[in-house]
């Protein structure tokens, strides 16, 4: 026998009944994309390196730990499992001259790989559903997607689960920002962890963000960036804060708020949940006017926001949000093999018109019985077993009986002519 192969440590197969949750999760952000003139966008899993190296900066944990890069061998080229999408979304927008005839919005789901240790929602292959609005400068945009992030939050019933945002300026507000946190935790260096020692001069503000309980009292004392943003800066995060409080939509001002990856500057948010422990950020983003033109593009304004959609499933999971896994509507008794032409040409012209049909099949010609059928048609939940008996088949009809009460009585058993299947497949769809 053949050794047994098994998945990747931290990448997870994601069958049946529970992919119908993320296909059902998928479905609602679709129809949320649509009503907010959002269209679809998909980019390569594999990108070259250099495209992350130079959007999402080297001293960032992602490019430093967690990507999982690779040489092609065939032409030597440095490739890399994409660990985040809008670095991708962008390089597509700028190598397709997207922005030629005005803004963009657009919407991506996807898997995303960084090589972490795999704990509760965080995976090495995880999913994302984002969105990106490239080409426009003014907060309106920025209120626009944090409204649409809470008008799924309402949609799905979510509770739990709160707005903060956060400022970042411009390069050079937060360069002087930088050298004064620099010279604050020079001074309290006995106080730093290994890992803000190591992002001392290289990566600062990400020591804000630590969630070591040692160093509260030290972060929070901190230099902020708030107090060395300029004019513009300062009003366009008021503009932003305006139009929340116009939508009557609640938020935080988390001032160490920061994000991880070096390309966001002015707005940034994250929407954060108290129900699933450590892991309590559930969908983030904020502006990056810069990447474009980064990434070799004309320098265009950006913002945009993603969600980890294992985090949500778990969300929904915690809150009892997640709908019951779907059941056919009608399910096919076949008591002899001889009638399944008919059986055949019936489901189809029944699925032809909406209804889901599970046909009764064994992998042989011995059908089993009347009765070990039955039990497999409650067991589906079914609501309707079609009887395809050889004295209805004969008479070019096949009974319909009802296998739950709903307004109807489970000895209610019809029959229904074969030739004219429209004509009743109504009945077996749900009310």
């Amino acid at each position: 026998m053949a050794e047994k192969l098994s998945a990747v440590k931290g990448m997870n197969d994601i069958a049946a009944p529970e992919s119908a949750h993320w296909e059902w999760l998928e479905a609602k952000v679709r129809a949320l994309m649509a009503r907010y003139a959002y269209r679809n966008i998909r980019t390569p899993i594999v990108e070259p390196t250099g495209l992350f190296v130079r959007g999402l900066g080297e001293v960032t944990d992602i490019v430093e730990k967690e990507m999982y890069s690779f040489e092609d061998r065939l032409n030597g080229e440095q490739l890399t499992l994409r660990p985040e999408a809008t670095a991708g979304v962008v390089r597509a927008v700028v190598e397709h001259n997207m922005l030629y005839d005005g803004p963009k919005r657009l919407y991506y789901f996807g898997p995303m790989f960084r090589h972490e240790r795999p704990q509760r929602g965080r995976y090495r292959q995880f999913h994302q559903i984002g969105v990106e609005a490239l080409g426009f400068a003014g907060p309106d945009v920025d209120a626009e997607q944090i409204a649409m992030a809470c008008d799924l939050w309402a949609e799905l019933g979510l509770t739990d689960v709160t707005l903060e945002i956060n400022s970042l300026g411009q390069i050079a507000e937060r360069n002087q920002h930088r050298q004064a946190l620099i010279a604050y935790l020079e001074q309290h260096q006995d106080q730093l962890d290994e890992d803000a020692k190591r992002r001392l001069y290289s990566n600062p503000l990400r020591i804000l963000d630590t969630k070591n309980p040692a160093m509260q009292a030290l972060v929070e004392a901190a230099p902020k960036l708030m107090d060395y943003l300029g004019e513009e800066s300062l009003a366009h995060f008021n503009r932003l804060r305006a139009l929340l409080d116009a939508q009557g939509i609640a938020y935080r001002v988390n001032p160490r708020l920061v994000r991880g990856m070096d390309y966001y500057n002015l707005s940034v948010f994250e929407f954060v949940t108290t129900s699933l422990g450590a892991q309590g950020t559930v969908c983030a983003g904020g502006r990056y006017d810069g990447l474009i033109a980064q990434i070799g593009g004309k320098a265009a304004p950006a913002v945009g926001w993603a969600l980890g959609v294992e985090r949500i499933l778990e969300l929904l999971k915690a809150q009892n949000l997640l709908p019951a896994a779907p059941v056919p509507d009608a399910y096919a008794i076949i008591p002899q093999a001889e009638v399944l032409p008919q059986v055949l040409q019936t489901l189809r012209a029944l699925r032809q018109t909406g209804v889901q049909v599970q046909m009764h099949a064994t992998g042989t010609d011995s059908y089993g019985s009347m009765k070990s059928q039955f039990k497999k048609a409650d067991a589906s939940g079914a609501r309707y077993a079609l009887i395809f008996g050889d004295s209805e088949v004969a008479a070019g009809q096949v009974a319909v009986k009802p296998l739950r009460a709903e307004g109807v009585s489970l000895h209610e058993q019809t029959l229904q002519p074969l030739a004219s299947v429209p004509t009743w497949a109504a009945m077996l769809l749900p009310a």
